[in-house]
C-alpha cells in the first residue's frame, strides 16, 4: 500500500478539505482522570462523560439551529469502542435525533498504545525508562511495544478522511483528532501529538476554518 505521505515527515500535507465536518471527543473515563494510556481498551464513560457528552450534543444543537442546518441531513459516523457509542448517542438524544441511527467505522478507533495500555507514564517510567525517554524525545515517531506511533495513525485516518464526501459529525477519540487536525491544517509533526483536546467541546471544521464550540 503506498505510503499517503513521506516517512518523517515535518509536516503534513492538507488531503482533503471537507465542506462541513464536526468532531467530538468521547466523554470522560475513569482512565482518562487517572492519566492512564487508554488506547484501544474499552473502558465506559464515568458520570462527568455521561455530562460532557450530553452538553456536547447540546452545543451542537445549538449550533446547528443557528446556522439553519438540519440535524438529520448529516451523516454521523463513530469509531465502535463503547465510549464512544456512547458520546454519540447522549449527543444524538440531544439533537432529537434517534440515538442509535449511526454508522461505525473501526478506522477510527484510537492509536493503540499495545502493552502500555492501563499504565500512566509515571509507572512505565519506573519499569522502562529508556523508552519513555524515547517517547518525548519523539512522540510522533514513536512505537510503544505492540502499539502504533502517530504518524501510523496518521496514514489510517488520513485513508478514512479522503473517503468523507458529505457533511458529518465524528465521535472519535483524542489521538484521532490530533491527526485529523494536522491532515486538515497542514500541521508540524512535532506539534501534532501535543494538541490539546478538551472532552467538554465540539470543533468543527467549515470552509477551512476551525471553530470550537464551548459554554
Amino acid at each position: 500500500m503506498t505510503a499517503l505521505f513521506p516517512q518523517n515527515a515535518e509536516t503534513l500535507p492538507k488531503l482533503h478539505d471537507p465542506e462541513f465536518l464536526v468532531f467530538i471527543r468521547h466523554g470522560q473515563t475513569d482512565w482518562n482522570a487517572e492519566g492512564r494510556m487508554q488506547g484501544q481498551k474499552d473502558i465506559p464513560l464515568n458520570a462527568t462523560g455521561e455530562g460532557q457528552a450530553t452538553q456536547n450534543g447540546a452545543l451542537l444543537k445549538r449550533y446547528l439551529d443557528g446556522e439553519g442546518i438540519e440535524p438529520s441531513s448529516l451523516d454521523f459516523v463513530a469509531s465502535p469502542l463503547g465510549r464512544t457509542r456512547a458520546t454519540m448517542e447522549r449527543a444524538r438524544k440531544q439533537m432529537g435525533l434517534a440515538p442509535d441511527t449511526y454508522r461505525l467505522d473501526a478506522q477510527l478507533m484510537e492509536i493503540t498504545f499495545g502493552g502500555w495500555e492501563g499504565a500512566t507514564l509515571e509507572e512505565l517510567a519506573e519499569v522502562d525508562p529508556d523508552r519513555v525517554a524515547q517517547r518525548r524525545a519523539d512522540k510522533w515517531g514513536f512505537v510503544p511495544p505492540d502499539g502504533e506511533s502517530y504518524e501510523m495513525l496518521a496514514e489510517r485516518i488520513g485513508r478514512w478522511l479522503l473517503t468523507v464526501d458529505r457533511p458529518s459529525v465524528v465521535v472519535s477519540h483524542g489521538g484521532v483528532f490530533r491527526v485529523l487536525r494536522g491532515l486538515l491544517e497542514g500541521g508540524h509533526t512535532a506539534k501534532v501529538p501535543k494538541y490539546d483536546v478538551p472532552q467538554d467541546k465540539v470543533f468543527v471544521w467549515r470552509d477551512s476554518k476551525m471553530t470550537v464550540l464551548a459554554d
